[in-house]
């Protein structure tokens, strides 16, 4: 556990910043002590990283955490973009420095600005903010969330992942099984009602991602066991093939 001290010093961040972050519902201590020293463990870190990303995305405050508390949040899709990203604002920096160099040398022989250009990063981050921020269900999960207690967030979280569970002492049953498909059934309502609303169409796309690997099918199997996942998947492609 880290001191929110600590804390500052390792990420850059400062202590008023994470206390605004905790104001927000965007970044809580994972403790508070007696004495009031606000104590943070590697999962808050984590989701510190996970914000400064977004930070970097250009993401209001507001929309990340909405973002990161939704059930179809990738942690790997949002490293890829915001590697592509940082790399296309290496390119601009490497392009302005050698223009600066160019003039220092040269002198100004012509009114070129092709340097100061940014409009291809700028449409990089337009598209990720439309993948992550735009749709529907994404508003809708943002004004279901927006008044959440900590608590109530982590509640929610975690009901989600006993749905993981039951689907885990089901794995010796056929995912075509009318008891499985209840459940693909009771997942489906579930999200519905504390998340947004899970058409087949959502539904049958959560359930690619669930088995596509990364963060998760980690977490789906380490809730349910090792082939939950993939179980879950299958069951689900079938309820939306009905």
């Amino acid at each position: 556990m880290m001191t929110v001290n600590e804390v500052s010093k390792l990420s850059g961040v400062s202590i008023r910043t994470l206390h605004y972050y905790d104001t927000l519902g965007l970044l809580h201590p994972t403790e508070v002590t007696e004495a009031g020293y606000r104590l943070y463990d590697d999962a808050a870190l984590e989701r510190l990283q996970q914000i400064l990303l977004f930070r970097e995305l250009e993401f209001p405050l507001k929309e990340i955490r909405g973002i990161l508390d939704a059930p179809n949040f990738d942690r790997n899709k949002a490293l890829e973009q915001q590697i592509e990203l940082l790399t296309l604002k290496k390119e601009h920096l490497e392009n302005l420095i050698h223009f600066a160099r160019g003039i220092k040398m040269l002198g100004v022989k012509h009114m070129d600005f092709s340097a100061f250009d940014t409009r291809k990063m700028d449409e990089y981050s337009e598209r990720a903010k439309a993948q992550w921020g735009k749709t529907e269900a994404y508003k809708e999960f943002e004004e279901k969330s927006k008044d959440w207690a900590e608590e109530t967030s982590k509640d929610i979280a975690s009901g989600l992942m006993k749905m993981f569970v039951v689907f885990g002492s089901m794995k010796d049953k056929d995912p075509a099984d009318e008891e499985v498909q209840q459940q693909v059934k009771k997942l489906q309502d579930y999200i519905t009602k504390h998340y947004y609303n899970c058409t087949t169409q959502i539904l049958s796309g959560l359930g690619h991602m669930y088995n596509e690997g990364g963060e998760f099918t980690e977490n789906i199997d380490k809730a349910g066991g090792e082939g939950t996942a993939e179980f879950t998947a299958k069951a689900i492609e079938i309820y939306c093939g009905k």
